[in-house]
C-alpha cells in the first residue's frame, strides 16, 4: 500500500506539474520518498539505473540533434517540400504530413516529431489560411502519428530503448520485426485519421503564398551536413547490433558532432545557431524522470504488482500466442493510457521476464508490450510525455484542446490502428519463425 500511495502521488505530480516543480524533481521525490520509506533500497538503484541509462542518455542525444537541425531550419525545409508536392490538393497534403511525421518519429523519436513538426505545421496552416476544422484536423493528425508511428528503431521511442536493452534485443532484430509491423500502422493511421477528418478537410490550398524551401534553411553548413551523418550513424546502429553496444555510445557522439558543427568550433566563422540555447533547451530532466519513476515503479513491482502481472501473463500465454499477443498489447495499452506509458513499461517487461510462457510466446510478449505502450497512450492526454509536452506547446501557441475532446478522438482511432498493429506482429512473426 505503501509503495502504492507513493506511485499515485508522484504520478499526479508528474502529470500535474506545479509551477516550478518539472516531471524530472516530481520523480525524484517520489523516489526519494520510496527509499526513505524501506519501499525500494540503495541496491534497486543500481539494478534500475542499469536499466534506464543508455534509454536516458539516447534520448537526450536524440532531442539535441532534433533542436539542432530545427534551428538549422531542415524541418521547415522538409515540410515547405511536403507542402508543395502536395499540389494544393487539401487531401493529399493531409496524407503527406501524415507520412512526414511517420519519418520524423523514426529517426527522431516520437517526442522530436510531436516536438518540432507541430509548430511547423500551424505556421504553414496560418499560411495556407485554412478553416478551423481543417487546421484540427491536421493538428490531431501529427499528434497522433508522432506515437501510432514511432515503432520501426529502436531510438524511435524511449519505450522501444527500454525495452530492447531489458530483453538483449539487438538493433537489427528489432528493425526486422518492427519496421513490417510499423509500416501497417502507418496504413492504418492513414485510414483512420483520414476516414474520420476528410468532410473537414480543405479541398483546395493556394501555393502563391508559401515561401521556397531553400529560404527556410538558417545554418546551410549544420543542413549539409546532418544528411551524411545521419547516414552513417543508421549504417553504424546496424552494424554494431550484433556486438550489443549500448546505443547511446553512437547517439551521444554524433549529437556531439553537429554540436560542433553547429557551434562553428575550429572555424572562424561565426555560428549561427546559439549552442548554448540549443545546450539549455535539451530535456536534463528526463535524466530525472526516467531514473525516479522507475524506481518508484520498481518498489511497486517488487511489493506486489510484478507477481500478479506475471500471473496474469503467464495465464494469457496458456491459450496460445494469438491471446497472448493480443491480450499483453492491449493491456499494455490500457495500462498506458491511465499510469502514462513510461512506468507501464517496465511494469510491463519486468512481468514478462517472470512469466512462464514459452520462446516464442515470450518474444510476442516483448513485442506487444511494445507496441501496447507505443500506441496506448493516445487513448488519454496522459498516457505519455510527448502528449502531454504536445499539449503544451498547442497551448502556447493558442491551440487549447480539452480533455474531452482529445479523449473523443484518441477513443475512436487508437484501437483500430492498435489492433491492426498486433495482428501484423503476430503474423510477421509467426512467418519469421517458419
Amino acid at each position: 500500500m505503501t509503495a502504492f500511495i507513493i506511485f499515485i502521488i508522484t504520478l499526479t505530480l508528474v502529470i500535474w506539474q506545479p509551477r516550478g516543480l518539472g516531471i524530472g524533481w516530481s520523480a525524484a521525490g517520489g523516489a526519494l520518498a520510496a527509499l526513505a520509506m524501506g519501499v525500494v533500497t540503495p541496491g534497486d538503484v543500481e539494478t534500475v539505473w542499469h536499466i534506464v541509462w543508455d534509454a536516458t542518455f539516447t534520448f537526450v542525444a536524440l532531442i539535441i540533434l532534433s533542436l539542432i537541425l530545427d534551428e538549422a531550419g531542415f524541418f521547415a525545409w522538409a515540410a515547405l517540400h511536403v507542402t508543395r508536392w502536395g499540389r494544393g490538393n487539401g487531401h493529399a497534403l493531409f496524407l503527406l504530413i501524415i507520412v512526414l511525421g511517420a519519418v520524423i518519429a523514426a529517426f527522431f523519436a516520437n517526442d522530436g516529431a510531436a516536438l518540432l513538426l507541430t509548430p511547423i505545421v500551424l505556421a504553414i496552416l496560418t499560411r495556407l489560411n485554412v478553416s478551423p476544422a481543417a487546421s484540427f484536423a491536421f493538428i490531431i493528425a501529427t499528434g497522433f502519428v508522432a506515437d501510432t508511428t514511432s515503432l520501426p528503431l529502436v531510438i524511435s521511442n524511449l519505450v522501444n530503448i527500454v525495452s530492447a536493452n531489458f530483453f538483449d534485443v539487438s538493433f537489427t532484430r528489432y528493425a526486422l520485426v518492427m519496421v513490417p509491423v510499423n509500416l501497417v500502422s502507418l496504413a492504418a493511421t492513414l485510414l483512420v485519421l483520414w476516414c474520420f477528418f476528410r468532410r473537414a478537410l480543405p479541398g483546395r490550398y493556394s501555393l502563391e503564398t508559401l515561401e521556397r524551401p531553400a529560404s527556410a534553411l538558417r545554418d546551410r553548413a549544420v543542413f549539409f551536413a546532418a544528411f551524411p551523418l545521419l547516414g552513417l550513424l543508421i549504417a553504424a546502429l546496424f552494424l554494431t547490433a550484433h556486438q550489443q553496444w549500448p546505443v547511446s555510445v553512437l547517439m551521444v557522439p554524433a549529437a556531439l558532432i553537429l554540436l560542433a558543427i553547429a557551434g562553428r568550433v575550429g572555424v572562424r566563422a561565426a555560428p549561427v545557431i546559439s549552442v548554448r540555447q540549443v545546450l539549455i533547451s535539451a530535456p536534463w530532466q528526463i535524466v530525472l524522470f526516467s531514473m525516479g519513476m522507475y524506481l518508484v515503479v520498481y518498489g511497486l513491482g517488487q511489493a506486489w504488482l510484478t507477481e500478479y502481472a506475471a500471473m496474469a501473463l503467464t495465464w494469457l500465454g496458456s491459450h496460445g500466442p494469438a491471446v497472448a499477443t493480443l491480450g499483453t498489447g492491449i493491456a499494455a495499452a490500457l495500462q498506458a493510457s491511465i499510469v502514462n506509458n513510461m512506468p507501464s513499461t517496465l511494469i510491463g517487461a519486468l512481468a514478462i521476464d517472470q512469466a512462464q510462457v514459452s520462446s516464442l510466446t515470450r518474444e510476442l510478449m516483448v513485442y506487444a508490450n511494445v507496441i501496447g505502450n507505443d500506441l496506448g497512450p493516445k487513448l488519454t492526454p496522459i498516457g505519455s510525455l510527448a502528449t502531454l509536452l504536445w499539449l503544451h506547446v498547442l497551448s502556447g501557441k493558442g491551440h487549447h484542446i480539452g480533455w474531452g475532446q482529445y479523449m473523443k478522438t484518441g477513443l475512436i482511432l487508437t484501437p483500430l490502428v492498435l489492433l491492426s498493429s498486433l495482428l501484423a506482429l503476430l503474423g510477421w512473426v509467426w512467418l519469421l519463425h517458419h
